[in-house]
């Protein structure tokens, strides 16, 4: 089931563009290091479960990249937009080779059941 996002339609002229522009560094940034890195972990500081998963990924010796955004007490507003672009929840958000696969214990789940490095394969 394709997750509802509001149409620009159902917007009004005036304000497409503060929309469309929201916070778009950070995502733009995130976009890349997504397209140049086969792995990615966006996190925060503070947050236990971004050290999770890049402990996760240490121990099975797979390179990655990691973005850093605030912690509990400042630049939500720019994790937010990240937010709003994946309508992932939470952080850690672990792309690999482009595709969000989750949080930590999403991360965790994939490696114990040897998934992790199919699709690191499929590209080489």
């Amino acid at each position: 089931m394709p997750r509802p996002i509001l149409d620009e339609t159902q917007m009004h002229p005036a304000i497409r563009s503060k929309v469309a522009g929201h916070q778009q560094a950070i995502v733009q940034e995130v976009m890349a290091a997504v397209r140049d890195n086969d792995v990615v972990v966006v996190g925060m500081g503070w947050n236990p479960f971004p050290k999770k998963a890049r402990k996760a990924l240490d121990v099975v010796n797979q390179p990655y990249k990691y973005l850093e955004y605030g912690n509990y007490f400042n630049t939500w507003r720019e994790r937010n937009a990240l937010k709003m672009w994946t309508g992932w929840p939470t952080f850690p958000m672990v792309f690999v080779k482009g595709v969000l696969v989750g949080g930590a214990s999403e991360l965790k789940a994939l490696i114990d059941r040897g998934e992790l490095k199919e699709p690191l394969l499929q590209a080489e």
